[in-house]
């Protein structure tokens, strides 16, 4: 138990080198020709790849046997937040300049805003209520509940991702493929005599 604060240490710098590196490009000027479009696209990318990495947490400690891993469930989540915060802002502030009827028009209009939109409005109360402070307030039970609206919103980030590629949807497709694999999991650990054979994997 000793080495699980340094493994947290050390994997919170690591969350933070998607925002390094677009720092980086920013100062040398590697953000391409559209360089909103840019930030825009790996601020919504690494959205996604801490959500599904966070789902990975069950998945992972249940086949390990390793209890201490739900320590690191909470940051991922939290980098997901902010990741998808930064992917918001760059959106309103920089794509659209806080013109909120544009943006009014572009929820209602593009399903693709639209489904991003709903996924990001379900990640605030996660993260409002990350604290132990808010477990206990709310109580064990329905912070869980509350909490299983990650599957939602995952869900709702890869449609956002898959809606917005026309043509090529390879990318999308692997973290459809991903999501499905982590919920499958989860569905096939419900089921009594599935449930038994997961936990002995």
């Amino acid at each position: 138990m000793a080495r699980f604060p340094l493994l947290k240490a050390l994997i919170f710098p690591v969350c933070l080198i998607p925002l390094a590196r677009l720092g980086w490009y920013g100062y040398t000027d590697q953000l391409g020709a559209n360089p909103i479009e840019f930030v825009t696209r790996s601020t919504g990318t690494w959205t996604l790849i801490f959500l599904l990495v966070t789902l990975c947490v069950t998945p992972l400690r249940k086949i390990s046997g390793w209890q201490a891993l739900i320590k690191l469930r909470r940051m991922l989540g939290l980098f997901a937040f902010f990741y998808a915060s930064l992917h918001f802002a760059t959106y309103i502030w920089l794509d659209q300049f806080f013109d909120l009827q544009s943006i009014y028009k572009d929820v209602f209009k593009r399903p693709f805003i639209t489904i991003g939109f709903i996924g990001f409005m379900m990640l605030i109360p996660l993260a409002l209520t990350s604290t132990n402070a808010m477990i206990k307030r709310l109580g064990g039970k329905r912070w869980r509940r509350l909490h299983q609206l990650v599957y939602f919103i995952a869900i709702c980030a890869v449609v956002h991702y898959w809606w917005l590629v026309k043509k090529d949807i390879t990318q999308p497709a692997i973290y459809a493929g991903a999501l499905a694999v982590l919920l499958g999991y989860r569905l096939m650990a419900m089921l009594p005599k599935s449930g038994a054979l997961l936990s002995k994997i």
